[in-house]
């Protein structure tokens, strides 16, 4: 079996900083979680970032930018991917629906995605969902993310695939088809989110058999299921994610202290099932990324 790259989203843009001491905030912070990460074993680091003075999400182009520069003084080979998720979400208003509510984070899809034209990166994400999440609405409609995806291959950045369920396959497929997007892809299946693709063996088995002949995948879970999505996912031929973005505890009720944790946790898991993990240096084989240090 080909090696496993784990990938590591160290901040995300839901878990406050009242819920764990130990989720890194600051640029440094940041940066500094994404190398620990590495050195435990992740090739891929996802990277949100947040208001250093608040803990708050951000979409300051200057705080991707500081964290960028962080890490790739220290590691050259290390898979970047930044996020482009912020900016999707609609709060309806109580009295009338079609007006927005405090909440809402609605941009011009150009917006979205400003920090990677600027910075490109060498993967960013790309999500295809438009469903509730929790009370409010995330909408990424078919327009919107072909405008995005002009973006992102007009910067040299790959986009990484971000599925919540089965018709973001379908339209993914739809965008390949026509070739805003390159096939056969780098696809990551989300489940555990509320109204979106349950967390069990059956819907990841499902997931995969809808991909292209071909296609890089990998899975994560949610909450307590990010360490049996990271067993699923290797047993079917896939990759895994782990980090403070989506799972905030090494075990029940025991909170981990570092990103770098979790991803030893997955690298121990992944060891043994039998497997082995990538480094960052083959991780950038699989992907189809110019080595460390080479001209785009």
């Amino acid at each position: 079996m080909n090696k496993t790259l784990i990938t590591c989203a160290v901040t995300g843009n839901l878990v406050k900083p009242e819920q764990t001491p130990h989720l890194p905030i600051t640029p440094t912070q940041i940066a500094d979680e994404c190398l620990a990460a590495a050195e435990a074993g992740a090739g891929q680091v996802h990277i949100h970032v947040r208001d250093p003075g608040t803990g708050k999400p951000s979409m300051e182009v200057a705080l991707y930018r500081e964290v960028v520069e962080r890490i790739r003084r220290h590691d050259r080979e290390l898979v970047i991917n930044l996020t482009t998720g912020p900016g999707g979400r609609f709060v309806p208003s109580e009295d009338d629906p079609k007006v927005y509510a405090p909440g809402t984070s609605l941009l011009p899809p150009e917006r979205r995605v400003e920090h990677i034209a600027l910075i490109k990166p060498d993967v960013c994400s790309l999500d295809l969902n438009t469903m509730n999440s929790g009370p409010d609405v995330v909408i990424n409609t078919p327009k919107n993310v072909r405008r995005m995806a002009k973006v992102i291959r007009e910067a040299g950045v790959k986009p990484e695939l971000e599925i919540f369920d089965s018709g973001d396959i379908n339209l993914a497929l739809d965008l390949i088809a026509d070739g805003t997007l390159d096939g056969p892809g780098m696809w990551t299946f989300v489940l555990g989110v509320k109204y979106g693709f349950a967390p069990t063996p059956e819907t990841l088995l499902y997931a995969r058999n809808m991909l292209p002949r071909g296609a890089f995948w990998s899975a994560f879970g949610i909450g307590r299921m990010e360490f049996p999505i990271v067993a699923q996912a290797w047993l079917m031929g896939g990759h895994v994610r782990v980090g403070m973005e989506d799972n905030i505890y090494l075990s029940h009720g025991v909170l981990a202290e570092s990103n770098a944790q979790l991803v030893a946790k997955a690298r121990d898991i992944i060891r043994s099932l039998g497997g082995q993990v990538a480094s960052a240096a083959e991780a950038r084989q699989m992907l189809g990324l110019p080595a460390a240090g080479a001209a785009r």
